[in-house]
């Protein structure tokens, strides 16, 4: 019989060929077949048998279906998520945003937080999570998405501090907010995508022919939608850190710029002038 240990090395020797993180992707739908966490499959790896569902988990994987969505869940800042493909997948790279707005909010807290483009709910739930008093509205024009998030709200036990609606990005927002979280899609139209990004919504990727529509139908908007003193925190593409930067201080908006763990430009930083 073939043991945890020997099935988790022959399958990441089969996942390298599509992932760059086989090992993990073979940890982590091994746990799911067990229905046990990553920690306690690893602690538990020999004393426990290979479930017969295994194998067919790891096909769905060979075949290009990102873990999110096989497991159904993903670990973003200190919560996990439901994901489904209505969303896009949270991703390390994102929490670069609330990493900015810890740092801002020094000492204090928001109390209202705005997110535009919600999805799972991810970066409006980790804030909440994060301040334990504030209040959120997350806003998506996908009803599918808002389903997500409002799910993972209440499972998390934060739906009595987190509102969700439909909406245009900033359109019909009352304001103003404390922090501001956006990721907006920002992958130039005629990109050619590849890997787990294939398997997520078109309409969460792709902003036009540079990249920038939705930073364009965002900005006008920041300036009466920011406290004095808050922030907004605005994911970027690696390269779009001077494009987008023009498109917020052509607002009147002071920019600053912030590198996720790889090094890359990642999350842009708006504030009112001194």
């Amino acid at each position: 019989m073939t043991t945890i240990p020997e099935s988790l090395r022959a399958a990441t020797v089969q996942l390298a060929v599509a992932s760059d993180t086989a090992r993990l992707d073979a940890e982590l739908l091994m746990a799911h077949a067990l229905g046990l966490s990553r920690g306690d499959m690893l602690l538990r790896q020999r004393d426990l048998t290979v479930p017969e569902t295994f194998p067919a988990l790891l096909s769905r994987r060979l075949a290009g279906e990102p873990i999110a969505h096989i497991t159904g869940m993903r670990d973003f800042w200190t919560i996990s998520l439901a994901v489904t493909p209505d969303t896009l997948i949270p991703r390390p790279d994102s929490e670069t945003l609330i990493e900015a707005a810890v740092d801002h909010f020094t000492g204090r807290a928001p109390a209202t937080i705005l997110d535009l483009g919600t999805g799972s709910g991810a970066l409006l739930l980790a804030a909440l999570a994060q301040w334990p008093q504030a209040r959120g509205l997350g806003i998506d024009a996908s009803p599918p998405a808002l389903a997500v998030a409002q799910g993972n709200a209440d499972r998390l036990g934060l739906g009595d501090r987190a509102d969700f609606r439909l909406g245009d990005w900033a359109q019909d927002v009352d304001g103003p907010f404390d922090l501001l979280l956006i990721n907006p899609p920002y992958i130039v139209a005629d990109f050619a995508l590849s890997g787990d990004v294939l398997r997520e919504p078109a309409s969460a990727l792709f902003a036009g022919a540079d990249g920038l529509d939705d930073y364009r139908r965002i900005a006008p908007d920041l300036p009466r939608l920011i406290v004095p003193d808050g922030i907004a925190a605005i994911e970027i593409g690696y390269d779009q850190k001077d494009s987008v930067s023009v498109l917020l201080r052509e607002q009147g908006l002071v920019v600053a710029v912030r590198h996720d763990l790889a090094g890359h430009d990642r999350c842009l930083i708006a504030t009112h002038p001194a």
